[in-house]
């Protein structure tokens, strides 16, 4: 078994979509829309296997958690640019651009290293290689 995608309900579809095709190379699938429910959806992919399914519809509630504290569920997910060097320059970037780093670059003690963002909505974000 494999995980095919993991969904984020966001309130800005497209600036979302342009977020991560942007910072982190994804390919965008075709918009969906459901004239009955008013729900869109796109699907990107990160070259590999799973995918990140951005959806939006009106009436779904806003999250109470604060991103930059740890709750109960899903609290992140993660992205491999490539290298140590590819996590301290994307992390930088993302920080001159405006995005709050949760997380300095550094290895942690299962032996990864890491930083984490958060996104323009404040999902939280796992740069590691």
């Amino acid at each position: 078994m494999k995980i095919t995608h993991v969904a984020l309900w966001v309130n800005n579809l497209e600036g979302m979509r342009n977020f991560y095709m942007h910072y982190f190379d994804a390919s965008s699938s075709e918009g969906y829309y459901n004239h009955t429910k008013d729900f869109r959806s796109y699907f990107l992919s990160f070259d590999g296997d799973c995918y990140l399914e951005l959806m939006q519809m009106p009436g779904i509630p806003q999250s109470k958690n604060d991103p930059r504290k740890q709750s109960m569920g899903i609290i992140h997910f993660a992205v491999q640019p490539g290298s140590k060097q590819k996590v301290d320059e994307l992390t930088e970037t993302l920080r001159a651009d405006g995005f709050k780093v949760v997380r300095e670059p550094s290895t942690t003690g299962d032996g990864f290293y890491e930083s984490a963002i958060l996104d323009p909505e404040g999902n939280r974000i796992e740069l590691m290689a």
